[in-house]
């Protein structure tokens, strides 16, 4: 790489992290795709437009990243799972990652093989990466105030979890390839260090990763952000190692993940939330790599089979999934939205590109009708929410513009809360209103009670994670749910005056 180049490759993760911190509140409040965005600075700087950077299949700097997006996208969603969430849903989760995502990705193959007339391993290739959903094209869609709460969870736990049941599909559909290592009798000694060899090494790292942290952290102490550089540190090694014995590091990097979240150890939320904003700033800068020339590169296999095929995939996710939630009570509407958001995107890309560092032969035909496939689902997955969904803030469906989380804390109802706290706000001023609230930024309980019992007019906010609210029985007398995705709006609907002060139970 020229020093030229090398300037480029930095302005450009610069220019990622900046316009994705500056458009994040814009793009979560307009619905608009994210990574639409990020294509279009791709296609800017590429050959069509500046010029400053061609990023191909042979780019090292692609490979590169791509390995380490899909080593952190694969790591955060099994650290991301919330298991009693899991178990609280658990046929809707069977349902979801198995005969949903793998009928999906039978019906897809079937239509590459039929109608591209590619061979059983390269649709099974196919089929189980276009099966995948894209993790930041889903966040978009979770973080929703009005999606009823059972299509989060759905979309939640396919989002973690699908990828651990469609890559060793990959893997394996690789190694029976002709043009395999070893061929077809070898591919049972592949199998085994896929299946069993990455995934030990993963819980190996997990377990002595998680046993050191506890200790030192007992023992001596561990900086908050330090703590949330530590989940990197994790993810990384679990590849490494499982890759130094010849196993999948993918699969190790999503099994030390699920092995940290199965321990169920008491993590700060910056450990999860400091590798996901990591893993999604690693993909969106991968998205603008793709951008520059590869992902254009699928409007040149638009012929009439092709067309009919990504019409297909579109289809697939419905003919697999409504079938499969069938077995569940969710409501005709629920399902349908379930089986609509299954957005291909960057998990999809990357999965293929693991069959052209593989060097399988057809790998760039692959990834040329994928490219396809990823533009159309930007297009309708990406856009459909804003006709779907109403406005920010307009309440929908039945379960919509609440809180993601049940309201279990809450004693008050928001017409009591804004009645009482506007009748202590008009009373006189915020000084004589507040005695003791000027104190430090950080209160305890204690504190809470004291001010109660002085009559001090505050509400009380409980604006945990998700993770930590779901897994908590503890529930602060009096405080109302306020979601810290969008807490400002909830605040709003429970009618506090802006004058109110505000007591935030984040622990």
């Amino acid at each position: 790489m020229t020093e030229a180049q090398f300037l480029a490759m930095l302005a450009l993760v610069g220019a990622v992290i900046v316009v994705s911190a500056l458009l994040s509140g814009f793009i979560d409040r307009s619905r608009l795709p994210h990574v639409a965005v990020f294509l279009v600075m791709g296609a800017m700087i590429g050959p069509a437009g500046l010029n400053l950077l061609n990023a191909t299949t042979d780019s090292q700097v692609l490979r590169t990243v791509s390995t380490l997006s899909l080593v952190l996208v694969l790591f955060t969603d099994a650290l991301s799972l919330n298991f009693s969430e899991i178990r609280r849903n658990a046929l809707l989760s069977f349902l979801m990652v198995g005969p949903g995502t793998l009928f999906s990705a039978v019906l897809m193959a079937i239509a590459a093989w039929g109608l591209l007339g590619l061979s059983p391993a390269l649709a099974a290739m196919l089929g189980a990466a276009l099966a995948s959903t894209d993790p930041v094209l889903l966040r978009a869609i979770v973080r929703g105030p009005d999606i009823d709460p059972s299509v989060k969870q759905a979309l939640r736990i396919e989002g973690g979890m699908n990828d651990a049941v469609l890559l060793p599909i990959l893997l394996i559909a690789i190694s029976l390839s002709p043009s395999f290592t070893g061929g077809h009798s070898n591919a049972g000694h592949v199998a085994i260090n896929v299946l069993l060899l990455g995934p030990a090494a993963g819980v190996v790292v997990g377990l002595v990763s998680v046993a050191a942290l506890d200790l030192i952290r007992k023992r001596v102490g561990v900086r908050r952000d330090y703590e949330s550089l530590y989940s990197l540190g994790v993810a990384f090694l679990a590849f490494a190692a499982a890759e130094a014995v010849h196993g999948s590091g993918f699969l190790a990097a999503f099994a030390a993940g699920l092995t940290v979240s199965a321990l169920d150890v008491e993590l700060c939320d910056c450990f999860l939330e400091y590798g996901q904003t990591t893993a999604e700033m690693a993909l969106l800068f991968t998205f603008v790599l793709f951008g520059t020339s590869i992902i254009w590169s699928g409007l040149k296999v638009a012929s009439l089979p092709v067309l009919l095929f990504v019409a297909a995939v579109f289809l697939a996710r419905p003919l697999a999934f409504l079938p499969a939630l069938s077995f569940t009570r969710l409501r005709w509407r629920d399902k349908l939205l379930i089986s609509w958001f299954g957005p291909r995107g960057l998990s999809s890309l990357l999965l293929v590109m693991l069959v052209i560092v593989a060097d399988v032969p057809g790998a760039q035909y692959l990834l040329q009708v994928c490219c396809l496939v990823v533009l159309v689902s930007v297009v309708l997955h990406g856009f459909s929410p804003i006709l779907i969904f109403r406005k920010p803030g307009a309440r929908g469906a039945a379960g919509s513009g609440t809180p993601e989380s049940p309201t279990r804390t809450a004693e008050a109802t928001p017409a009591s809360i804004a009645s009482s706290t506007q009748q202590a706000v008009s009373s006189g001023s915020n000084d004589a209103l507040r005695p003791g609230l000027t104190g430090p930024e950080y209160v305890s309980m204690a504190d809470v009670k004291n001010w109660r019992a002085q009559g001090v007019p505050f509400v009380l906010l409980d604006s945990r994670s998700v993770r930590t609210f779901d897994d908590s029985d503890l529930a602060p007398e009096g405080a109302v749910r306020a979601h810290p995705d969008h807490a400002v709006k909830d605040v709003e609907k429970l009618g506090i005056p802006k004058e109110a002060a505000l007591v935030v139970f984040c622990a």
